[in-house]
């Protein structure tokens, strides 16, 4: 389901998370629980993978994670702030201690030309630790390719958060 390489990053996050004794929560928008998905390919993933969060509509992203519906309005739902806020609501509602957030725009329709197709927010939060974010622009690659694309970039961004 997950080409190979992705497999590879995401094992070798899983085994980075083990040793450091890091639990993982994930909140999903545009990759609608892949995530989630990918880490529990694995055998073994709950010692690690905590809970993951689709949190698709405006409406879930409030009611689960607690994003404020103004700062929603303000920002967009694909937004640099509604990332920083998805990642610090799921830390806050689960037991993990490190939170990854993804919203974006896969398509092929719904961008505009501020927020074009492929464009996405990926926003990661730890105990103790400044919330990274990471804006990545992939382009109308195809709705798929972006949302393995975000996938990459996700865990990428677990693997800075980890040590």
């Amino acid at each position: 389901m997950f080409p190979e390489r992705l497999r590879n990053l995401c094992l070798l996050t899983l085994d980075e998370a083990r040793d450091r004794r890091v639990k993982i929560a994930a909140a999903e928008s545009c990759t609608g629980g892949l995530l989630a998905g990918l880490f529990t390919e694995f055998s073994g993933s709950s010692d690690v993978f905590e809970r993951g969060y689709v949190t698709y509509s405006n409406r879930s992203k409030e009611e689960m994670l607690g994003v404020a519906g103004d700062i929603i309005a303000d920002y967009g739902a694909v937004s640099e702030a509604v990332a920083r806020l998805m990642a610090e609501g799921a830390l806050e509602n689960s037991r993990a201690n490190l939170a990854i957030a993804v919203t974006g725009i896969a398509g092929p329709g719904g961008g505009t030309p501020m927020k074009p197709v492929g464009t996405v927010h990926i926003a990661c939060a730890r105990e103790n630790k400044a919330v990274m974010h990471e804006a990545c622009y992939f382009g109308d690659i195809g709705r798929h390719e972006v949302r393995i694309a975000t996938l990459e970039a996700a865990l990428v961004l677990i693997r800075k958060q980890i040590p």
